[in-house]
């Protein structure tokens, strides 16, 4: 019995060795990668533990998943980052790698009564993770719930990060606060924060030129923006091109 399993391996062995030499010799390029199909997500209730299905639009997938309390309530609410599969978005790089470029998305679910419901929903408010950053790498995009709140942050390396603040009032979020910093390695040159609530702007320039990191001197200066209501997480198009807010 054990010799005959052992034959049975040997000739799957030879034959995925036969294939792989055959793929390399015609020149054949690799099978694209197939995108997944729109699916439901399962969330972990946090009462029981139970298994909770949260809808996804067909032609979407979930790439994310994040928790948190986003109400106040007390209660865990559920975020979904969501990317389309469109077969049409896949495309050839720079060099020469098949990558996707669909967009990505939001879906904001909050708990009640022991059930999930769909408060807002953004599709492609964000570009693909494939994006080409050009001279630098490209930043990479975090979704994150801490004190009632939604934060969209974009973290740069040693170049620093931004990060948009949203609270939720009546069935969207509302962007109240951006804050951002300009990094060269471990020194901060500029940062950034601006209250769309108070309508305030603080922005910090680094005056110490030789600093190293740690002992940078800065010099603030406060100002006052114009602005008639706050941009709202559904109706944003690009995150690409909101800047501090898009005041």
């Amino acid at each position: 019995m054990i010799k005959y399993l052992f034959t049975i391996n040997v000739i799957v062995v030879i034959l995925l060795a036969l294939d792989s030499f055959s793929r390399q010799v015609s020149g054949n390029p690799p099978v694209a990668p197939k995108t997944i199909g729109p699916i439901s997500a399962p969330v972990k209730g946090p009462a029981s533990g139970e298994a909770v299905t949260l809808p996804v639009p067909k032609g979407y997938t979930v790439v994310g998943r994040i928790g948190g309390d986003l109400n106040g309530d007390g209660i865990l609410d559920s975020v979904l980052l969501v990317k389309a599969t469109a077969k049409d978005r896949l495309e050839t790089n720079a060099d020469g790698k098949l990558v996707d470029k669909n967009r990505r998305g939001l879906i904001v679910f909050l708990r009640t009564n022991g059930q999930f419901k769909k408060v807002t929903e953004n599709l492609d408010c964000f570009s693909s993770e494939n994006e080409d950053g050009g001279v630098y790498f490209a930043p990479e995009l975090s979704v994150e719930i801490g004190r009632n709140r939604l934060y969209v942050h974009y973290r740069h390396g040693r170049y620093g990060y931004w990060k948009y603040t949203f609270r939720l009032r009546g069935s969207d979020f509302e962007l109240i606060g951006y804050d951002a910093s300009n990094n060269n390695g471990p020194r901060t040159d500029r940062q950034v924060s601006i209250n769309f609530l108070t309508k305030r702007r603080l922005e910090r320039t680094n005056t110490n030129v030789s600093a190293e990191g740690g002992d940078e001197v800065f010099k603030d200066k406060w100002t006052d923006i114009s602005l008639e209501g706050l941009a709202r997480l559904s109706q944003i198009e690009d995150f690409d091109n909101l800047g501090e807010g898009g005041w």
